[in-house]
Parts: C-alpha cells; sequence; structure tokens
C-alpha cells in the first residue's frame, strides 16, 4: 500500500509539472557593433580664472557698488575708496607741472637771448652754457611733473576698484567705512563660469594604457570627455582634455588631468564634484545586452538564452562597460544568441520552457495583455502559481 500511494504521488506531481505553462518572456539578440570605449573618473570642477580682489591703494571704502553673489562683466564697478585725498594730490601734481611750464618757457627765452649775445660777444661763454643747461633742467623738470600727474590720475583710478574678469562675484568681505590697505585686504573673490574647468586623476594603468595608445600624440591630448553632476543622469556635459601634469603622484600613483567643458547655462559650478568619461582612442568589436537581462547568483553574473527546444538556458557572463543604454558583455556569450530581457523573474531554473516574443535589446517591455470579458477567461497567474 505505501509503495501505491508512493508511486500515485508522484504521478499527481508530473502531471501538474506537465500542466504548467511556459512562461511568457521576451527575448532579444545580443547585439554585436563597434564601440568607443569610455573610461569613469571622478573629479572636481574649478573655475579658470579666480580672483582675489585687492585694491590698488589705501582708504576707507565709501560705497559697495554690487550686490554679493551677482554675475559682473569685466570693467564692472565694484568698490569706491574715499577720493578726496586722491583728488588733492591730483590737483597738487597739476599746480607743479604748470609752474615748471612756466619756468621751462621763461628758460628756453633766456637761452635763445643767450645764443644771439654769445655771436655778437656780448656774453661770455661761460654764462651761454649756463643758460643752456638750466634750459634742460627746466624742461627735465616739466617731464617729473607729467609723470607725477600721471600717477596721481592713476591712484585717483584706483579707488574705484572694478572688476579684473567677468564671472560671479562673492560676498563683500569689507564694508563701507572699514579701511582697505593697498594690496593686503581682501575686498571680494571672482570666479569666471563660462568654459569651466574638471579635474580628475587617472591611475597608472590607464595613463599607460592611454600613452601605448596615443603613438606620437600626446597621451588624452584633445580626447573627448563627457562630465554628469550627482544629481544628474548620465553625462549631458560635453568637453575635452586639455592639460595632463608632468609627472604621476607618487604618494597616490595617479597622475592629474584637466578637461575644459562649456558652461552656458551656468549648471557647473566650481567646486561641484562630477562624474567623468574619458574617451578612448581605440575602437573593438563588443558584444551587448540590455542590463536587465543581468543577473547575479553570489559574486557570478549570469543571464538566461534561450535553448533548443523554446528552454531557459543560464549561461555566465563577464562584464565589460556600460555602452549606451547597454551593457558590454566580455565573455560568455556568443554572436547571434538570444538573451531574456524581460519576464527573467518568471524563470525557475535552467531548462525551463518559455513562450518567447522577439523584441529589440534595449526595447521596453511590452503592456501585459488582459483577456476580454466576453471570453470570460481570467489572465494568467505567475509561471508554476495560481491567481
Amino acid at each position: 500500500m505505501a509503495v501505491s500511494l508512493f508511486v500515485a504521488g508522484c504521478g499527481s506531481q508530473a502531471s501538474t509539472a506537465d500542466a504548467m505553462p511556459p512562461a511568457e518572456v521576451s527575448v532579444a539578440e545580443v547585439v554585436s557593433r563597434d564601440v568607443q570605449p569610455w573610461d569613469e573618473f571622478t573629479g572636481r570642477v574649478s573655475a579658470v580664472e579666480s580672483v582675489e580682489l585687492r585694491p590698488r591703494v589705501s582708504g576707507y571704502v565709501e560705497r559697495v557698488a554690487f550686490d554679493e553673489g551677482q554675475e559682473v562683466a569685466k570693467g564692472d564697478l565694484l568698490f569706491v575708496i574715499d577720493q578726496r585725498r586722491y583728488r588733492a594730490e591730483l590737483a597738487r601734481a597739476e599746480a607743479d607741472l604748470a609752474r615748471a611750464r612756466s619756468e621751462a618757457q621763461l628758460a628756453r627765452t633766456q637761452d635763445a637771448r643767450a645764443q644771439s649775445l654769445v655771436e655778437a660777444k656780448a656774453i661770455s661763454r661761460e654764462e651761454f652754457e649756463s643758460r643752456r643747461a638750466s634750459r634742460s633742467q627746466a624742461e627735465a623738470a616739466v617731464r617729473a611733473a607729467e609723470a607725477a600727474v600721471a600717477n596721481a590720475r592713476l591712484d585717483l583710478q584706483f579707488t574705484e576698484v572694478r572688476a579684473p574678469i567677468s564671472g560671479r562675484a562673492g560676498r563683500a568681505l569689507v564694508t563701507a567705512g572699514n579701511l582697505a590697505q593697498a594690496d593686503a585686504t581682501v575686498l571680494t573673490t571672482l570666479v569666471s563660469l563660462d568654459p569651466v574647468h574638471v579635474y580628475f586623476e587617472a591611475d597608472e594603468q590607464t595613463w599607460q594604457r592611454y600613452n601605448a595608445q596615443a603613438g606620437e600624440k600626446r597621451a588624452v591630448e584633445d580626447n573627448a570627455v563627457r562630465v554628469g553632476l550627482a544629481g544628474e543622469s548620465g553625462y549631458p556635459h560635453a568637453g575635452k582634455v586639455d592639460f595632463v601634469d608632468n609627472q604621476v603622484d607618487a604618494g597616490t600613483g595617479t597622475i592629474r588631468a584637466r578637461a575644459v567643458v562649456a558652461n552656458p547655462d551656468r549648471l557647473l559650478t566650481p567646486g561641484l564634484f562630477a562624474r567623468v568619461q574619458l574617451q578612448g582612442r581605440d575602437s573593438h568589436r563588443a558584444l551587448l545586452v540590455d542590463d536587465k537581462a543581468v543577473l547575479t547568483d553570489q559574486d557570478r553574473k549570469y543571464v538566461y538564452v534561450l535553448g533548443e527546444g523554446n528552454t531557459a538556458m543560464r549561461k555566465d557572463v563577464r562584464l565589460g562597460r556600460e555602452i549606451g543604454d547597454l551593457r558590454e558583455v566580455a565573455d560568455g556569450l556568443e554572436p547571434g544568441d538570444k538573451v531574456v530581457v524581460h519576464g527573467v523573474q518568471k524563470i525557475f531554473f535552467p531548462g525551463m520552457p518559455v513562450a518567447p516574443t522577439t523584441v529589440e535589446m534595449g526595447a521596453p517591455p511590452a503592456p501585459p495583455q488582459v483577456a476580454s470579458a466576453e471570453s470570460g477567461a481570467e489572465p494568467a497567474g505567475p509561471a508554476g502559481g495560481s491567481q
């Protein structure tokens, strides 16, 4: 009787397994195409130009002429230092220049008169040479007075502190009424906004690989880069490498590189963390699959491919870089393999029968089919279960 019950139970399980409908899945053929590799790094956004604005003359700040944090153009007025002292210095220098010019005119007149008198032998040669020297001294005094006027006028101009570059101004570190010392007091900071630099560091092996690919050119010279911020998806900002350091840091084993990136929308603020992709020089043939098709078994990655008789066969794979919306498979698949991309959760064991629907690799899943009310049929539940 025990043997009879066991045989009856096995028959019941076999009939249940035979009655299980194949799992409906979407399969796509592995994509095989030439790809351009991109290496990923982390970096920081930095301003191309950064200025600590200091006054060139000393004095009390009379006015702050900008809004803190605003974008300013080169030459815009930012601070005004008390000008009264410098206006007085300019007036004194101009008066000294007028006196020097008057004395020079008198010296030229006396020299011309001495020239005619010495020819008539009415004065001595010594007196003639003395008047000629007085004329030269007066003309030199005029030039010195002109230089003093130019210097005083320059100091007066320096009382108006203007932006040396276009960019965004920081907060005013010195406000009206405070003393600003020439070449010492920092008034504010300015950073340029467009374009910006993105600094990142590459390890030794990556650097050597790019060096080997470069040939006669410098490694990563003018290589394209793509940049994404921490809160962005993908890499929406494009640029190129314009500088590589001249030595590897012995402490970290990395070398610093710099990319220049356009920033017309001002999203790249100096100091932000950046995700950087650097384009390699060599292209190669690669097999690509949708990331949704890749499953994890402890430390191994695998996919299900369509086998003989529409069964799901497991294949372990080794993954490579992300190529757009797809993932490179370095090992484990062959061209022509059809990979299960949608419905992998319905496959419970290798060799399980499936009902495949062919789609394009990377295409979204098809909407579920709902049975019509006229047929009275109920939608099927998950494979191997009941609703």
